[in-house]
């Protein structure tokens, strides 16, 4: 019979016990055995020792399996346990030749093998075939005895074993019916059963507990050939569909799935050869274990390198991928599903287990690019967030309802990305990152608010600077009485206006009450502080101030217009009204006056200092004590040190440097004064006038009666004219009579002599020269200017440097004061 080569035989256990992993492993691969689940089945064969096991199978099954030579005699032909596909047979089978039992190569003490294999077949197997002799039957001392009781013993060693159906093949059979031959069979069985020693869990439990025991019976190969072929064939039929319900193993229980045979028959022999009793059971829980711990192993490996996720994965760490979780759901789903289809036969527990397992491995794997998803997602809806509130501050919406609105929106913009990214096989909490992104909102909107709030505060802090500064200064600077009064006036309306408006502009940030009270009270506090401030660098101005109000009082009458020093001016009332006014001043910068309480300074500082005799005490003052001078105090009476700005001491110093300072001007409108005076009076007294005409009064007679001697007086009228005229005689006798005859004397011939040549050069005719003439009018002209400018008088040098003026001092002088110090200069210049 012409065998297939599809049967693909292997020697699965040498005749050593050595199990052949490898060549198992190589089976699997070619017939695909691993792919085949629960759908597959085994059929063992047992008998004795040249019995044709081996025969049958190849005749059943179309197996390649060795067998007997008959001419070269009996002899063991099967060594150890091999294994081959049958070909042509639904579902997967696979037949297993087991060596034979009783024979002579192996001895009669030497059954260790025989059980071990026997046991192998049992624990594995889902058929199994016992080959015995039609001839056995019915004898005490048969081979089949021996063999079943191995089987049965065996059996026992089996912790809750699965159902087995053994099928009795009765080779050679005789004319008696198989119908009288199955019943002794059964009843030699249901002996040997009974002798077998059991456990006391299984003392009374029947053989169908453990096996389904099926009897069929063939011809002789040898005689009968044909006849066998068709019975083969037929029990061949038998075979097909045979795990299935009523089939050969319809009832067969704990079956191992195909993708851990190779595993299960490894461990299963290792157990036996250790002469260990084999709980299937355990057996069963420890193959899933390994198995689908492989399986796992296998799919996180191949999700690990999948170019779906990797890509996946490296799109995720540069920005958001759209779709996230669908994707990565997928990629897991087909993972998890091909795990699952792999180890759906494997034990349920384990299975279960095993692929939560792989599941939260899986997880592990993909969480780092969910993380960062997450991460994208709060980063983009954080960076949304600010450019909202920013444009919705851009168009003047209210800060607070912005804020609300725009987080409102990012956050369900978040939501969605979350939801999108979430993944089917995880119940990942993304609370966290949600709040994290919260948190960040909330900081980027207090960061905001506080930006905001201070430029808002500044802004309304400048508007009290610029509505304070100018005004105060001015208030100041004028020393009216009333200057305090209309300053905490001015602040009072200004800051009430600027407190207005900012409660209108911070109401859109809707801060508590307390907070706005604070702020505020800052403000006004500020507004306060600009005063103060203000005062304290006026009261550093104080001395210039006093200076440029003496000035402008003294050198200036009540219409504004400046004096001209003509002699009749009271320069010691002016002199008063000024140093009053110039007091006034100072007892305005003295202290500080927003509180409207009352204070004595302007009092002290004019009942010691306005009669002008601040001085130095002299050793007969100093034994009357010093507390006779009430400005000999650092403090102000009924006023706090914080708002003093000039202390007593202070103003007294102050007012004697104002007073040395400003002696020069006095003195110079003095001076004016007399100089106005005695060139106003240069004419004879009037009873010099008298005398001179009634003693003169013939000489005058004379001049009547004759007419040249007019004509002559009328020439040296002329002359004594131009030279009156030329050598400015006025001008001379202004500074007093004794330096203007030197004068006049020193001039005179050089002033007659240069007059004669000018008339003796316009007698012949010759042009004159103007340029002389012109310098010398322009000359006499600015000294006629200079003498008639009372303010401008030339002050000896003595008298300048006796007026204490210091290069510091320099700085508080007033303008006219710098500009009669810059007239001076120019006539200088010119004499």
């Amino acid at each position: 019979m012409e065998r297939d080569q599809d049967s693909c035989g292997t020697q699965l256990i040498d005749g050593n016990g050595v199990f052949n992993v490898e060549g198992l492993d190589n089976f699997s691969k070619i017939t695909k055995l691993s792919q085949c689940g629960l759908s597959y089945a085994i059929v063992a064969i047992m008998g004795p020792q040249s019995s044709g096991k081996s025969t049958l199978l190849n005749h059943l099954f179309q197996t390649n399996f060795r067998e007997m030579d008959a001419i070269r005699g009996r002899s063991q032909t099967t060594k150890g346990i091999w294994m081959a596909k049958c070909v042509g047979i639904e579902p997967f089978t696979i037949a297993m030749d087991l060596e034979g039992t009783d024979g002579r190569e192996r001895g009669e003490d030497d059954t260790a093998f025989e059980k071990q294999s026997a046991l192998f077949a049992l624990a594995v197997a889902d058929i199994v075939l016992i080959n015995m002799w039609c001839h056995d039957i019915g004898r005490e001392q048969a081979a089949n005895k021996p063999l079943l009781k191995t089987v049965f013993q065996a059996m026992m060693r089996l912790f809750s074993p699965r159902k087995t159906t053994l099928l009795f093949v009765i080779r050679d059979k005789t004319r008696t019916p198989l119908e009288y031959l199955e019943p002794i069979l059964r009843e030699d069985i249901q002996k040997i059963w009974a002798t077998v020693t059991k456990p006391e869990a299984h003392k009374s439990t029947p053989l169908s507990e453990f096996f389904n025991v099926e009897v069929t019976a063939l011809s002789s190969y040898e005689e009968k050939e044909e006849q066998f072929e068709r019975e083969v064939a037929e029990l061949r039929q038998r075979f097909f569909h045979s795990i299935s319900p009523g089939g050969l193993a319809g009832d067969r229980q704990g079956v191992v799935p195909a993708s851990g045979f190779s595993f299960s028959a490894q461990q299963i022999w290792k157990i036996i050869k250790e002469n260990k009793d084999l709980d299937l059971p355990a057996h069963k829980v420890m193959v899933a274990t390994v198995r689908c711990e492989e399986i796992a192993n296998e799919k996180l490996r191949y999700l690990s390198s999948d170019q779906g996720w990797l890509a996946l994965e490296e799109a995720v760490q540069a920005g958001p991928v759209s779709g996230f979780g669908k994707k990565l759901s997928s990629i897991l789903e087909f993972y998890l599903s091909e795990y699952e289809n792999e180890a759906i036969y494997f034990d349920e527990g384990v299975r279960n287990a095993k692929q939560q397992q792989l599941e939260s491995r899986a997880l592990d794997v993909v969480h780092h690019a969910y993380v960062t998803m997450l991460g994208h997602l709060r980063s983009k809806a954080l960076e949304s967030f600010k450019t909202r509130l920013e444009q919705s501050l851009h168009k003047g919406e209210g800060f607070a309802a912005s804020v609300r609105a725009c987080a409102q929106s990012c956050m369900v913009e978040f939501d969605k990305g979350c939801e999108d990214a979430s993944i089917r096989q995880a119940n990942w909490d993304a609370s966290k990152v949600r709040e994290k992104l919260h948190r960040d909102i909330e900081a980027h909107a207090a960061s905001v608010r506080s930006t905001m709030l201070t430029e808002m505060i500044a802004k309304y802090e400048k508007q009290l600077t610029d509505m304070l500064s100018g005004p105060v200064e001015a208030l100041f600077e004028a020393g009216e009485n009333d200057a305090w009064t209309s300053i905490r006036k001015l602040l009072k309306r200004e800051t009430e206006v600027a407190v207005s408006e900012f409660s209108t502009a911070v109401a859109s940030f809707e801060l508590d009450k307390p907070t706005i009270d604070t702020m505020v009270q800052n403000l006004r506090e500020y507004g306060r502080n600009v005063v103060e401030k203000k005062a304290r660098e006026e009261a550093g101005k104080v001395l210039i101030r006093m200076k440029d109000r003496f000035t402008t009082i003294f050198n200036h009458d009540n219409d504004s217009m400046p004096r001209v020093w003509t002699g009749k001016e009271d320069i010691r009332a002016i002199t008063k009204d000024a140093r009053s006014a110039s007091l006034k001043i100072l007892s305005t910068l003295a202290a500080i006056r927003l509180d409207e309480k009352s204070d004595d300074i302007e009092n002290v500082l004019f009942s010691s200092l306005s009669d002008g005799t601040v001085s130095v005490p002299s050793s007969k003052d100093r034994s009357i004590g010093a507390s006779s001078d009430s400005l000999a105090s650092s403090t102000w009476k009924e006023v706090s040190p914080k708002a003093t700005l000039l202390t007593p001491v202070q103003c007294k110093s102050l007012w004697r440097q104002f007073k040395a300072e400003t002696e020069y001007s006095v003195t110079q409108a003095i001076s004016a004064q007399e100089a106005h005076k005695r060139s106003n009076n240069w004419l004879p007294p009037p009873w010099a006038i008298v005398a001179m005409v009634v003693l003169g009064f013939n000489e005058f007679m004379v001049l009547l009666r004759n007419p040249l001697y007019l004509l002559v007086l009328f020439v040296v009228y002329l002359l004594s004219k131009a030279l009156w005229v030329q050598m400015d005689i006025t001008g001379e006798f202004r500074n007093g009579a004794l330096p203007g005859i030197l004068s006049i004397s020193s001039r005179l011939l050089p002033t007659v002599m240069n007059l004669l040549r000018r008339l003796a050069e316009e007698a012949q005719g010759r042009p004159t020269p103007e340029a002389p003439m012109q310098q010398s009018f322009s000359f006499q002209n600015n000294r006629n200017q200079t003498q008639l400018n009372p303010t401008s008088s030339t002050i000896p040098e003595s008298s300048v440097s006796s007026s204490c003026m210091s290069s510091t001092d320099s700085e508080y002088s007033s303008p006219n004061l710098m500009h009669r110090r810059s007239t001076k200069i120019s006539e200088e210049e010119f004499s």
